[in-house]
């Protein structure tokens, strides 16, 4: 997990946001923004740009490295000291609490507001970056695409998504959004991996989640990455989350991904739960698609 920055966000003026908005702006086309421009970028004079890169860099909020020239670079906490400026301007947020949970390619935190939230910060490209973009899509036709473009476009596909599906699918509650961050409605339930069912539990679970997938490719989306590490179950229901890798219901390889899905929950549920009878995947998917879908005893 990349460290919680909430604890310095008191000590940084309104200048070293000015000086992080300009090295962000640099980072659209190179990696390593030259010093020389961050005076223009930031709006702020050379000496004022010295001072704020040592407040910055002291705080772990960007790196500096010397290739051909002096270079500064976004560190993933520079990225989240902005988003957090935006939310709380905004009055979106008031404060940042504990750790909810940890992925791959996010980090979530609690926040304090009127009511429950959550604060999601996509990760992807950070550590991984070659492996994310040949799989997404969307930085395809960039030939310069920066962690945070590939964390940001996540973070808005994400949110679209969400928006979308609120509430007719179970999912959390779309709050804001800004730059590779959503806040979110806080939800109830434990990820299904982590989840103990009786046997006699295991197809109607199946069945709930199933149908959110069914609600979803209705409302226009497939999730395209289910698995039993994006479904929280509690006592009121289950709440499909992480949907980054979202695709509308007319894309190309919608129903591919429909059925991966599907393939993927039957062959999990099989494995944990070996006594639930055999399941059609094919005609699930297909009673799925056409929205008529009920319980997977229909399909075995």
């Amino acid at each position: 997990m990349v460290r919680n920055v909430a604890g310095v966000m008191a000590e940084l003026e309104p200048e070293d946001f000015y000086l992080l908005s300009g090295v962000e702006q640099g980072m659209r086309f190179s990696e390593w923004v030259n010093r020389d421009k961050l005076p223009e970028l930031s709006n702020l004079t050379s000496e004022e740009v010295g001072y704020r890169l040592d407040r910055c860099a002291t705080r772990g909020l960007i790196d500096r490295k010397t290739i051909q020239y002096e270079g500064y670079t976004l560190t993933a906490e520079g990225y989240d000291a902005l988003a957090l400026r935006t939310f709380s301007e905004r009055d979106t947020i008031e404060g940042v609490g504990a750790p909810l949970g940890v992925g791959k390619e996010s980090d979530v935190l609690e926040v304090q507001s009127y009511t429950p939230l959550a604060l999601k910060f996509h990760r992807e490209g950070f550590t991984e970056f070659r492996e994310v973009t040949r799989e997404r899509d969307y930085t395809a036709d960039n030939q310069h695409v920066s962690w945070l473009y590939t964390a940001r476009k996540a973070a808005e596909r994400e949110y679209e998504a969400l928006e979308a599906l609120y509430p007719e699918v179970s999912v959390p509650r779309p709050v804001d959004q800004n730059r590779h961050a959503i806040v979110m409605g806080k939800f109830e339930g434990v990820e299904l991996d982590r989840t103990r069912l009786a046997d006699d539990q295991a197809v109607g679970v199946l069945d709930l989640i199933l149908r959110e997938v069914r609600d979803a490719y209705a409302a226009g989306y497939v999730h395209a990455d289910m698995s039993e590490y994006n479904v929280a179950v509690s006592e009121s229901g289950v709440t499909v989350f992480d949907w980054p890798q979202s695709v509308p219901t007319d894309h190309e390889n919608a129903r591919e991904f429909l059925e991966r899905d599907v393939e993927n929950l039957a062959t999990y549920f099989k494995r944990k739960h070996p006594s639930i009878p055999d399941i059609d995947t094919d005609a699930v998917s297909e009673s799925v698609a056409a929205g008529d879908f009920e319980t997977v005893r229909s399909h075995k």
